[in-house]
Order: structure tokens, then sequence, then C-alpha cells
């Protein structure tokens, strides 16, 4: 047998048969994480088949903390090491499908060719204010907003990744850690249309920093894990494998465990994200189980255990993350199990929002936001109702989350039927993110589906209108 395969015991699956060995030799729950580096909540997942046994360096290190041999996991003997390296395959880190660049085209790409080109000309004048950019002189009437700019922002984060953005200057570390911030603040504020100036540009600036061994801390990682995020809330899931692999090897290169972690998340979000389409069940669940490991893994990383509150944020914004992949999967109770663990451990850190950068926040109040997106996920609008009544959308900590909230609530009313709330609810979105409520595909589909099913109101039409539904 391969060592990288493992197989099911005879007696029963990976989990129980950990489960009847700890029983056996009287260990808790603690003392066999102890020994094999992992909580006791991550065993007890491992136990119950909640967090799948498929990675071989997760078996041998149980088999080794049990002192059992590989082979009762299907392993073969460990591989030999010599001069300190393993010889023969190995599976440290979770892999998952390469990115696919060459996409099939979609219908009215050729016809939206010449339209996107002056659109993009038109953004260089919108954002040059807000950037610092300088106008072109043939700028025509600005785009402040409408479905386009995520169109834009998208086309223009390709370009840049692949080469071929034509702004090449270069500006110093610390101008660039500004711009950084800046960028930030655009995705938190959901100014897409100065966002969609800044971060190619940051890309490839960051890029021609680190090849000339500008030693940046993360300046590499950082805007690309920011397009990663981008990328998946536009729905661009193949653009979005690639950032994202870009991200975790320039995050890994650094190595601060933030920045690992963060790019394990969204590494999560992607597979889960990938799995929505697959026609075959099997296929789904195998790839549902490889977010959940990833996310999982990452969260029980030593790195994450330490004392500084910014660490243990990131291990529950994972374990947050974990729990809507269990939700997607059709598990309500193992969502509401893992949501409950994120909540205690943001209510050991307090009230006070961390981090902020990439994640959107880690608050008691932010995984209670999380619940009302599971909690659709898992098929139950009405408890996604009832968790949004707990969350007052203005201690929310940006615009980008209070969109997420009003969006979440809509979805769950479109659900159950409520066509003029979720009406109003999509008008509250609005009202806070314009530019992010007209540009997402998410929104885009709720009002194709209220102008399907009921009577068109001229508050209705206009905001499908805004978001390019109807032209």
């Amino acid at each position: 047998m391969d060592a990288g395969a493992a197989q099911p015991a005879m007696d029963g699956s990976l989990g129980e048969l950990v489960r009847q060995e700890r029983r056996k030799q009287g260990l808790t729950l603690a003392q066999l994480g102890k020994r094999a580096g992992y909580s006791a909540a991550q065993v007890s997942r491992y136990e119950r088949g909640i967090s799948p046994l498929t990675d071989v360096t997760v078996l041998r290190r149980f088999a080794e903390a049990l002192g059992i041999a590989p082979q009762a996991f299907g392993l073969t003997a460990p591989p030999e090491v010599r001069h300190g390296q393993s010889i023969g395959p190995a599976a440290a880190y979770p892999r998952l499908p390469r990115p696919r660049l060459a996409g099939t085209p979609r219908p009215g790409d050729r016809e939206d060719t010449v339209r996107r080109r002056k659109l993009l000309a038109n953004l260089a004048v919108t954002a040059a204010a807000a950037v610092g950019a300088p106008i072109l002189p043939n700028g025509t009437t600005p785009i402040r907003d409408g479905p386009a700019v995520g169109e834009i922002l998208v086309t223009r984060v390709r370009d840049a990744m692949l080469g071929l953005h034509a702004d090449t200057a270069v500006p110093s570390p610390a101008i660039l850690r500004a711009d950084l911030a800046r960028a930030f603040t655009d995705f938190h504020a959901c100014a897409y249309g100065s966002l969609a100036v800044r971060l190619p540009r940051l890309i490839c600036a960051a890029h021609t920093l680190t090849g000339e061994g500008v030693d940046d801390g993360g300046l590499l990682a950082h805007p690309y894990l920011l397009a990663t995020r981008m990328l998946i809330k536009l729905d661009e899931q193949q653009l979005g494998w690639m950032a994202a692999d870009r991200a975790r090897q320039a995050a890994e290169a650094t190595g601060q465990p933030l920045l690992v972690a963060e790019a394990a998340r969204q590494l999560a979000v992607l597979a889960r994200k990938a799995d929505w389409h697959q026609q075959a069940l099997s296929i789904a669940l195998a790839g549902h189980q490889q977010a959940l490991s990833i996310a999982l893994a990452a969260a029980d990383h030593p790195a994450l255990r330490g004392r500084k509150p910014t660490l243990t944020a990131q291990r529950g914004l994972l374990i947050q993350s974990a729990a809507y992949t269990t939700a997607r999967a059709g598990d309500a109770t193992g969502m509401r199990e893992l949501t409950a663990e994120a909540a205690a451990i943001a209510q050991q850190l307090g009230p006070a929002t961390m981090p902020r950068d990439h994640s959107g926040g880690f608050s008691p109040t932010t995984v209670q936001l999380h619940l009302i997106s599971a909690e659709n996920s898992a098929g139950d609008p009405a408890a996604a109702l009832a968790a949004a009544k707990a969350v007052a959308p203005g201690s929310l900590p940006t615009t980008e989350r209070r969109a997420r909230y009003y969006t979440d609530i809509a979805t769950a009313f479109a659900r159950l039927s409520r066509r003029d709330d979720c009406i109003r609810a999509l008008l509250a979105a609005e009202h806070h993110a314009p530019e992010e409520t007209h540009a997402r595909p998410a929104v885009k589909s709720l009002v194709s589906g209220l102008l399907l099913s009921g009577r068109t109101t001229t508050e209705l039409r206009g905001l499908a209108a805004r978001v390019g539904v109807l032209t």
C-alpha cells in the first residue's frame, strides 16, 4: 500500500479507532491532544468524524502518540530519514486544485471588451484624487458607481497578477505600506472604485520590491490576501485560486503565523466554494472535508496558541470558517458546535474587534454575524433571522460588515418568500455600501429572483437597474 494513502481500519472508522485506543490507555482528550500536538476539541472532532482523518501526517502523529503501529491506520512504516530529510512522499499541507486561468468564455465577453476598456479609462479619473495617480488627459465622465466597477476591479487585478498592469512606478517600502493601509480602508468602506486603482498598483510594486530582494515583512503577502478576499466576494474563483496560492507562498516565506493562518483560512473558503458547482455528491463531500481539514488543522497549529490576542483571534476565525463549511455540508449541529467554540474564544478576548486588516474582525458581535450566514447555508432561514436579532448593525466594525448583515438577512427573507422584507433589506445594504451591493453576484442573483417571483414595484425595478439586472 502506498504510504500516502490511508485506509479505514477493519473495526470501524479511523476516528473511532483513535477513540478506542485512547480509552483503552485511559487517556483523556486533553492528554492525547498534548501528546499529538492538538487541542482536546480538535481530538474530539477527529474522533467523531467532524474533522476527517485523511492527512497522513496527522495519522502518523496519532500512531506515535498512542504507541501503535502505523499499519493500524492503513499506513506503511515511517519513511526513511537521511540527513534530516524524509525519503518518500509526504503530505504536510493539504494541496488544493490548481487554478485554471483559461476558463470557458462567458456569453457577451467579446461584445463587452470595448466597453470595459472605456470604463477602465474612466475609472482612473474617478479614483485619481483618492489614490494620487495622475489623471489622463483624455479622461471622460468618471464612473461613480455601478455594476461595472466590480468587473473593472477584477480585470485590473488579473492584469496585475499576470504582469500586464501599465502602472510600473515603484514607491519606497514605506510609501507602499501606507498605500496598503489605505487599500484596507477602501475594502472595509466598500470603495471598489478606489480599490480598483490602488490594489493592482500594490501587487505590481510589491512584486518588484520582492524581486529586488527587499525584506518587506509581508509586503507581497498582504496585497494577495486582500485580492483573494475581494475575488471571493465577487465570485471569481479561478483567479481567486491563483491569488490565494501566491498569498500562501508569500506568507510562508515571512514565517509570520498570522499571515500563514489567514492564507489557510482563505484557501479553506475557496475549497468550500469550489464544491458548490460539483454535480457528484461524493466529490462535493470530499471537497467539504478538504476545506474543513484546512481550516481546523490551521486553527490547531501551535503558533496560534501563544498569549497574543491577535493570534487567538485568528484561531477563532479559522474555527468560524470551519463552522460555515460544516453548515454547507448539511451538518447544522456541527456548525453550531463550532460556532459556540468560536464564540467562547471571542468572549475570552472581550468586546474589542481584532484583527481587522484581512478578516473583517473577530469579536462576539462578528461571530454572531457569521452565524446568520451559517444558518442560511445550513438551510434554516428562520434561525438565521433569529440570529440576526442579536446583532445591532451599528455595532459592526466596518461598512463591509454592515453590508454583509443586510445581504444575509435579505437572503433569509427571500428563502421565506418574504419579498417586501427582502427588498427593504437589500435597499438598506445599498444605502450603507452602494458599490458593494451593485457589484456582488450574490445580490444580482437575489434581485433576479425577486423579479421572477412576483409583482414588480418601482423600488425593485430601480434596484434591478442599479445592480445591472435590468438595462
